[in-house]
């Protein structure tokens, strides 16, 4: 299998296998130079360049890129600096009152529901956690939690211990059937999975950028569902809230009719700038393609795994599964063989209990058969 990328765009992977992209995964130098460069040029020229037309206009280019990556319109993406700052505008301003219920998983990431615990303490709204097996949750399960009170479900799109995805589709009719809104946190899967959010019938899409993006941190992104951007007051706001940020009257906001009205204030645009050239990086290659090509890595590493003895604690079934595979190793130490794989070369991450891999684009075959190798190596 031909490489998906050119190693010296990722410098690391020269000299090791770096099977992390779900804890933080490598930059292309490109995205980076443009992080570095626009700071530099703010540090030495001030507004020279950065003016206030520059300023206005500093998100354009994430719209563009983040509209191709989810197949959307520019005017329902905003930026942002977190998933979870934006997570939390739109909380505070969906804000489900008592009597309602937000669902949600035992096993999801915790600032998926943090922003909705700090809603319930408010409001007292119900907070539903579906249970989990061995980190597997069924669908169905989530469903079933679903009712006429329901006002938000909020899951991620791929879950970050064992990797397993959820049929969006599937979980938004749901919701609608029921008058709610389904909020997803796509940082564990967008840029490694392609998402066509108007047809997933997802109403918000938020997803940080230093994960499978290859972004840096302190940038963000979401996509908003066309109907909820005149309805959602956002619960940060800042002077650029107004639909014209330089028209600086503090007595009233009049917020722009599309996602931008979450685009609050002042942030470290370098980073936003750096989140566009990574997207436009992965979107030239093609998010299919990259799907593609790292599941095969993912399937050459599972049949290697199921060699040695290992427990697989990812999903199982072929649609539920992502190129995130967890495991653990019988009778050893997880921690101690996440530090003897990285002796040999090999950048794995201990979640929990777990070994968790996660091969991206700038991985390769030889890679995982390093991986495999070198855990013959640890367990013989």
């Amino acid at each position: 299998m031909n490489n998906l990328v050119n190693k010296e765009d990722f410098p690391l992977t020269k000299d090791l296998a770096y099977v992390n992209a779900a804890n933080v995964s490598l930059m292309p130098l490109s995205a980076c130079d443009v992080i570095t460069s626009w700071q530099k040029n703010v540090a030495i020229n001030g507004c020279l360049d950065f003016n206030d037309v520059a300023e206005e206009t500093a998100y354009d280019g994430l719209r563009k890129e983040g509209a191709k990556l989810f197949s959307c319109d520019e005017k329902d993406i905003a930026g942002g600096s977190s998933f979870s700052e934006l997570l939390n505008s739109v909380a505070w301003a969906i804000m489900p009152q008592k009597g309602q219920n937000v669902v949600s998983t035992q096993i999801v990431f915790p600032s998926t529901s943090f922003s909705w615990l700090r809603i319930a303490s408010h409001t007292s709204c119900e907070m539903r956690f579906v249970k989990a097996t061995d980190s597997y949750v069924k669908i169905d399960d989530i469903i079933k939690q679903i009712d006429k009170n329901t006002s938000v479900v909020s899951i991620s799109h791929v879950e970050y211990t064992g990797g397993q995805v959820y049929d969006l589709k599937k979980l938004a009719d749901a919701a609608h059937e029921h008058g709610a809104l389904l909020v997803v946190d796509a940082t564990q899967s967008a840029g490694a999975i392609p998402i066509n959010a108007p047809l997933s019938g997802a109403d918000i899409i938020i997803s940080g950028a230093y994960k499978w993006l290859c972004g840096p941190f302190g940038a963000a992104l979401m996509y908003i569902r066309p109907e909820l951007q005149i309805q959602l007051q956002p619960g940060f706001v800042g002077f650029r809230s107004h639909i014209d940020m330089w028209d600086l009257d503090p007595q009233r906001i009049t917020y722009a009719p599309s996602a931008k009205r979450f685009e609050s204030s002042t942030m470290a645009f370098g980073c936003i700038k750096g989140l566009e050239a990574s997207i436009k990086y992965l979107t030239d290659i093609g998010i299919d393609n990259i799907f593609e090509y790292n599941m095969v890595l993912a399937n050459k590493l599972l049949e290697g795994l199921n060699t040695l003895d290992a427990n697989i604690a990812s999903a199982q079934e072929k649609e539920e599964r992502t190129s995130i595979l967890t495991c653990t190793i019988k009778n050893k130490d997880t921690a101690y063989i996440v530090n003897e794989l990285k002796k040999r070369g090999v950048i794995a991450h201990k979640r929990q209990q777990y070994i968790r891999f996660s091969p991206h684009l700038y991985n390769n075959v030889e890679d995982i058969d390093k991986i495999l190798l070198s855990l013959k190596e640890i367990i013989k």
